[in-house]
């Protein structure tokens, strides 16, 4: 009699046979949003494909980042999402849109402060918070609190208080002070700018130079743009015309500003986007943060670049950053109450 149909058994190992035949290898690509400018994010991405196989495809969102996963629900095709301010990805986090990942390399390169305590998401590179100033004023040291120190009445410039990167000192201020405190400060800075607060970061170095100020607040990383010459001739002029102080929050230390990302909620490439995470905090994709946007790398004792290194030793503010996002609309709310714009 001939047998149609296996035995269980045959049946079992037969079926266990094709699924190891038919399950594809590990998945070869990845699909990574980001606000992060293409050129900035490339280089990374060449590096990993490079060493992995994986292929990455890069889909730049200049706005509504979460918006857009959001409308693409479990259909997205997005594995990652890095974004170039962790408000943005503390947004992606509260609107569900991200998934916790638990690795030991991400919480070994990475403090607990500077990524989601549920894994969900990680800063990647820093951009210290830092003072622009004359360098005839021979300051060595110097806290955000004296920012509205009356010594410096009409000698501060600074950009918009509503931009996302004095949103966040703003609302770290309010974390450690409170609000009434927080509100003194915003009145006390107001009444010590030169002029409007507008412009960008490099401007506070140029309107420096050009004695319309004093000191100011600005990001790191544009420091190692102007004086490398990477923003042409007159910025690096700007560069070389400032000293350039790390300040710190009393008994605190210095704010920053992060680049991060997560692991998208529907991640159809999740291992790719977990093992694409980890290469960026190896000293390799750190290496590369450091060079080819002058920020600080998240891991400790990842190489700086020079220029930055020459700043002095970062010592970054251990405030939660999600204890930081928890403030920012009061933040916001309060820049505006005092008119630090107008």
């Amino acid at each position: 009699m001939i047998t149609l149909f296996p035995s269980r058994l045959s049946r079992a190992v037969l079926c266990a046979a094709a699924v190891c035949l038919a399950t594809p290898a590990a998945a070869q690509e990845l699909n990574l949003y980001t606000t992060r400018e293409p050129g900035l994010v490339q280089p990374f991405i060449d590096a990993f494909t490079k060493e992995t196989g994986v292929k990455v495809n890069s889909i730049f969102v200049r706005d509504g980042l979460a918006e857009r996963v959001a409308a693409e629900g479990t259909r997205s095709p997005a594995d990652i999402l890095m974004t170039v301010d962790f408000g943005e990805l503390i947004l992606l986090v509260d609107r569900g849109l991200t998934q916790p990942v638990q690795s030991s390399t991400l919480a070994q390169a990475i403090p607990a402060h500077l990524r989601g305590d549920k894994g969900d998401w990680f800063a990647l590179s820093l951009r210290a918070r830092v003072l622009y100033a004359d360098k005839d004023l021979g300051i060595s040291a110097f806290t955000y609190e004296q920012l509205a120190d009356p010594q410096w009445k009409g000698k501060v410039c600074i950009r918009s208080g509503q931009h996302p990167y004095n949103t966040a000192l703003v609302a770290a201020y309010l974390a450690r002070h409170g609000e009434a405190r927080t509100e003194a400060w915003l009145r006390g800075l107001k009444a010590n700018l030169a002029r409007k607060a507008t412009g960008g970061d490099r401007d506070v170095a140029r309107d420096i130079m050009g004695g319309i100020c004093d000191i100011g607040i600005a990001n790191s990383y544009y420091v190692g743009l102007m004086r490398s010459g990477a923003g042409g001739p007159d910025q690096q002029k700007w560069g070389a015309a400032i000293k350039v102080i790390l300040p710190t929050f009393e008994g605190g230390g210095t704010q920053v500003n992060v680049s991060g990302a997560s692991v998208a909620r529907h991640a159809p490439n999740r291992a790719a986007a977990v093992r694409f995470l980890e290469y960026l905090v190896s000293d390799a994709a750190q290496k590369i943060y450091a060079e080819a946007n002058f920020e600080y790398p998240v891991k400790a004792g990842a190489a700086v670049h020079p220029i930055i290194a020459a700043l002095g030793t970062l010592k970054v503010d251990t405030l939660s950053l999600a204890e930081i996002a928890r403030h920012r609309a009061a933040a916001s709310r309060l820049i505006d109450k005092v008119g630090l714009d107008e």
